[in-house]
């Protein structure tokens, strides 16, 4: 595809934007148009999937055709069956006359499945028998129909791993996935962002006759760094906002456009729920555990130090030295630490054999910090397990691909590097 004709797709459609990966979808969706094949759109919510699903039905064969587009997680269970393939009359309770549904009324056209893995199994089952002999049977009817409709489907989740939970079939995973489409969410676009945003906001001016908003750098670089979650959607309610209550000022920075976007702060932060490929995510209880066990990390590394100083007066001093964040929230407190110290470590004397002398009280004391020991380097060696079992799963739902399981994991890839040479983790 010629760069004329990419930009000719996106002016027709009304796509901004000019990054690798979004160029990369519409040039797959343009090649698959004119084909039969099934299509599967996946991406984050309010990525702009829909878009993707006009550029194949408008390029292909059945552009006079009929293009209808269903969101599955719409329509109720008990009703959704008849709204695709219609139903006799009489065959529930207030079915009082016989209803066509989409796949026959849209025949030789289009349907636009959007969050297909809403769909309910019974209904998947249906679905299937479509693709593969182009034929349904109406709700309370047993004569089987014809139907000539090409389907596109949707999703914003992993449907392997519903097909692995049983919540989706996986003869029809693969029956829709024939050619599948990635839409990158907003936070892997660049600068596609703040071309987006100039659009919101001038179109917001010129439907409502006001100045519109112009962005300084620093503004720019807020945009292009925050993760949005909602994705586009998310960015054009910033912009409408901005756009209606900044009234005296017209020229936003970064202080002002901060306070348009939710949580900014802990956006910028690395999450543990995501994906790239959109793929899925870690629980709560993962991203805690993993706190509780930086934390125990350090506390483990601050009894070895004391134990080391009470037995043989160790490098204590050069591990504080070379590790001033380790001890941070220690000595950030002069007085605790100056009650640690006076608490732990022991009174000059003569040493003997190269170890200090002590006391009763300082034997019992030792033999105290000497079994806390044991049962950190226990709780130690039982958390590097999980540590690396964590690892694990990261590199597989990122299909080991280092960058993503680091940003996962929320640790830099060169720490993920180290961590798998540590464990010895083999990547398939």
């Amino acid at each position: 595809m010629t760069p004329q004709e990419l930009q000719s797709i996106k002016a027709r459609f009304g796509i901004i934007g000019n990054s690798p990966p979004l160029n990369y979808a519409i040039q797959v969706a343009a090649q698959v148009a004119p084909t039969e094949l099934t299509v599967l759109i996946t991406g984050e919510s309010g990525s702009g999937k829909e878009s993707f699903s006009k550029i194949i039905h408008s390029l292909s064969a059945r552009k006079h055709g009929q293009f209808i587009a269903i969101n599955c997680g719409a329509i109720p269970e008990g009703t959704i069956d008849s709204e695709l393939f219609g139903h006799e009359k009489g065959s529930f309770t207030g079915a009082e006359a016989v209803r066509k549904g989409y796949f026959e009324v849209t025949d030789g056209g289009t349907i636009f499945l959007d969050e297909i893995a809403e769909m309910p199994l019974g209904t998947q089952a249906r679905l299937l028998r479509v693709l593969e002999n182009k034929e349904f049977i109406r709700v309370g009817s047993s004569k089987p129909q014809r139907t000539d409709v090409r389907v596109v489907a949707a999703t914003n989740v992993n449907l392997l791993q519903a097909v692995e939970r049983g919540k989706f079939r996986e003869d029809l995973y693969y029956r829709l996935n024939t050619v599948p489409i990635f839409v990158p969410p907003l936070r892997e676009r660049g600068e596609d962002v703040v071309l987006l945003f100039r659009k919101f906001t001038a179109d917001f001016s010129e439907r409502h006759r006001i100045p519109p908003i112009r962005l300084t750098d620093d503004a720019k670089q807020l945009l292009t760094n925050y993760r949005f979650p909602g994705n586009i959607r998310q960015l054009k309610n910033i912009a409408e906002q901005v756009s209606i209550l900044e009234v005296d000022n017209r020229a936003v920075n970064a202080p002002m456009l901060a306070r348009y976007i939710p949580d900014y702060q802990a956006s910028t932060t690395p999450s543990v729920f995501r994906e790239a490929s959109g793929e899925s995510n870690f629980t709560e209880r993962e991203l805690l555990y993993k706190v509780l066990f930086d934390m125990k990390r350090d506390v483990t590394e601050l009894k070895k130090l004391f134990l080391d100083v009470l037995q043989n007066g160790g490098n204590g001093g050069d591990i504080i030295r070379n590790n001033p964040d380790l001890f941070h929230s220690v000595t950030a407190d002069e007085t605790v630490f100056k009650e640690h110290n006076q608490r732990l470590l022991p009174a000059p004397a003569q040493p003997s054999s190269g170890m200090f002398q002590l006391n009763e009280n300082e034997d019992a004391e030792q033999a105290e910090v000497l079994d806390v020991t044991h049962e950190t380097q226990e709780d130690s060696l039982s958390l590097e397990k999980q540590e690396k079992e964590m690892i694990i799963r990261a590199l597989r739902k990122n299909n080991n691909k280092r960058k993503y399981a680091a940003q996962a994991l929320g640790i830099s890839e060169r720490t993920l590097y180290r961590k798998i040479k540590q464990y010895e983790i083999e990547e398939e």
